[in-house]
């Protein structure tokens, strides 16, 4: 399962339009849970500070699984869901 953001979206300075708060859980607001956990507005924001073309995911769910840090710490993800239900509604969706 492929991320719907290209290589050539991350390189630009890319700004969302708007923000909205996640309603209720899904891939995507699993995967936007990771990178706000680990600092970044979202995949789009962590290809731009990274300078990387590819995120490492969980073949088996699509989820990410390991994010660096702008300290260059890393996190570790688990294959299986974390983002619990009482989390979801922290979750920031970006438009761009």
């Amino acid at each position: 399962k492929k991320s719907g953001i290209s290589g050539v979206m991350a390189r630009a300075d890319i700004k969302p339009k708007s923000i909205c708060h996640a309603k209720k859980w899904s891939d995507e607001v699993e995967n936007l849970y990771r990178f706000q956990q680990a600092g970044y507005r979202d995949e789009v924001e962590y290809k731009q500070v990274k300078q990387v073309d590819t995120v490492e995911c969980w073949p088996e769910t699509g989820f990410v699984k390991k994010l660096q840090r702008k300290d260059n710490t890393f996190y570790y993800y688990n294959k299986q869901r974390e983002c619990e239900d009482r989390e979801v509604h922290k979750v920031k969706v970006y438009v761009y």
